[in-house]
């Protein structure tokens, strides 16, 4: 059985007590997801699984046989940053770069979702065609990942402009 990660097949551990987290870090050498709190509490080891945000410390790698996982390692083509990084570099959203990682995929994640039309617990209009990405939605769907450094108005501020500008050129198309 393998998953792919970041495009690549990999052996699905025979230990089937690995963690999706451990298996990345430890044993494939991609070290950018981190392990914060261990518990699923911090975000610090977002990962995408076919486009969807989980932590990774709490899935077993076992679990996603079959599965697409994309780590930060996975969002930049070749050399080229994924434009989300763009903007965190430009917009100062890391302090410590720990959380960094989790933040930028939960992020994307967290667009797909909104263009999907995804309520989350602050949506309004339930019954909406299109859910704006305001403060507090985007605020409310980045509760997950945590920043000890407080790096949030970067991180907010990156978010909302990078994904302002593919909802506006959407439209325009």
């Amino acid at each position: 059985m393998q998953i792919t990660i970041n495009g690549h097949g990999v052996d699905v551990p025979a230990d089937p007590r690995v963690s999706l987290l451990d298996l990345c870090r430890e044993h494939l050498g991609l070290t950018g997801s981190k392990k914060g709190c261990n518990q699923g509490a911090c975000g610090a080891c977002t990962m995408l699984v076919d486009g969807e945000r989980i932590n990774g410390c709490l899935a077993l790698a076992v679990q996603y046989a079959g599965r697409s996982i994309t780590t930060v390692e996975g969002l930049a083509d070749g050399d080229t940053l994924h434009p989300l990084q763009r903007a965190f570099i430009e917009h100062d959203g890391f302090q410590c770069g720990y959380c960094t990682p989790g933040q930028l995929c939960s992020a994307i994640a967290m667009a797909d979702e909104i263009a999907r039309g995804v309520p989350s617990a602050v949506t309004g209009d339930l019954t909406a065609e299109r859910i704006a990405l305001t403060h507090d939605e985007l605020r409310e769907r980045m509760s997950g990942n945590l920043c000890r450094c407080g790096a949030y108005n970067g991180i907010v501020e990156a978010i909302a402009e990078t994904f302002a500008q593919e909802t506006l050129a959407e439209q325009a198309a």
